[in-house]
This record gives C-alpha cells, structure tokens and sequence, in this order.
C-alpha cells in the first residue's frame, strides 16, 4: 500500500510540475502580484537584523532551483549566503528555467536554522555530487522566505 501511495505521490508531482508554465516576462506563479513596494534581498536582510520577521515583496536574481520539481529557489545575495525561497503550503512550483531570471516575490521570511539533513537534501535537489553533499555537516542559520507568489520580471 505504501508503494502504490508513493507512486501516485510521484506521479501527482510529475503531472504538476509538467503542466508549470515556462518563465517569461510577466508570468506568474501561485498568487498574483505586481512589483511595486519590493525591496532588495540585501534590503531584506537588513530588516531582518532588526526585526524577527519580514512580511512583503521582494525582488531579486534566482541564482539556483529544485531540479527535481521546481519546489523551492535560491535569490542571490551581494554579501553572504544567497536566501532560501520556499513555497507556501507546496501550493504551486516554478519551472527550471527560471534560473537566472528576475523576481518578485510576495509573502514572508525569517531567520532559521536548517538542519544538516535538509542542506543535504536541498544539495541533492540542485543536482550536486555525492562528494558535495557529503562536505555537508553542519547546521547552517540562513534567511527563509516563504512566498504565495513569484512574479517574472
């Protein structure tokens, strides 16, 4: 039983990640939004020193995706490790070739602390060598946002 619910799993993904639409100018993922009020990643970053939390828009370079389905992106950072973009509730996905592209991103982030397991994992889903992830073992502090939505810019 637990085969067959993790084939169907695997399927559902495929069949969703298949029907993403390819990044363009303009185009949308998960809730819509426009790019008025957005800050820079490194802007955030100083939000983030003096607050515990960040609700808003965001705008940066997408300088790394999930291979596997397109379930989480990295925006670049001037000075420091680049930000984590998760999605809200795993609600909606963003397409490889969104690598590169400019964004903007609507929804909330904070400072967290993501276990060895997870940066491996995350390792892993950008299509790192088993010699990379296993230089993997510590913990590492790192900027999280999760976003109800992506707009192209």
């Amino acid at each position: 039983m637990k085969k067959i619910i993790a084939a169907l799993l695997v399927l559902l993904t495929f069949q969703i990640s298949a029907q993403v639409k390819p990044a363009a100018k303009g185009v949308t993922y998960g809730s819509a939004l426009n790019s008025s009020g957005a800050i820079t990643v490194d802007a955030l970053n100083k939000q983030l020193q003096n607050n515990k939390d960040f609700t808003g828009k965001v705008q940066g370079t997408v300088v790394s995706v999930c291979t596997a389905e397109g379930c989480w992106m990295k925006l670049k950072r001037t000075s420091g490790d680049d930000v984590m973009i998760k999605f809200k509730s795993h609600s909606f996905f963003v397409p490889k070739n969104i690598l590169g592209k400019e964004v903007v991103l609507n929804g909330e982030a904070k400072v967290t602390t993501t276990s060895v397991e997870m940066l491996q994992h995350y390792a892993e889903d950008a299509g790192k060598t088993k010699q990379e992830i296993k230089k993997i073992t510590k913990p590492k502090t790192e900027i999280e946002f999760v976003a109800d939505g992506v707009l192209v810019i």
